[in-house]
């Protein structure tokens, strides 16, 4: 059993990192597709997309759909489980909002079609 001393550090443990809140926001706008998250997010390697997309399945905050065709094809959505992060995430969107806001001069968002 792992032990943590604050309960903040098992939050961490599930999205921490560089990439999993950005995949957990994309995925609060719907279902997609691997490639569709790597068009979202064009400073991820494909390894370290599917990396992250599998630590989050493992820890039940994603699921994974793999449809039988040619070519495969495999969606990736919240669970109901993962849709309790909602909050935290508008929270820390908020929180970037503010933050890109104070530090214009030296930070600025990309917004769809500027990447």
């Amino acid at each position: 059993m792992k032990k943590y001393n604050i309960p903040v550090e098992a939050t961490l443990e599930v999205i921490g990192g560089k990439w999993k809140v950005v995949i957990l926001c994309h995925l609060t706008k719907g279902t997609k597709r691997t490639n569709e998250l790597k068009r979202l997010m064009p400073g991820i390697t494909q390894k370290m997309l599917t990396q992250q997309l599998r630590e989050l399945e493992e820890d039940g905050v994603i699921q994974r759909k793999v449809y039988n065709q040619v070519p495969p094809r495999v969606e990736y959505s919240l669970t109901d489980y993962g849709w309790s992060l909602e909050s935290i995430l508008d929270s820390l969107c908020t929180w970037g909002e503010c933050h890109l806001e104070k530090s214009s001069s030296t930070s600025m968002l990309i917004t769809e079609g500027e990447q």
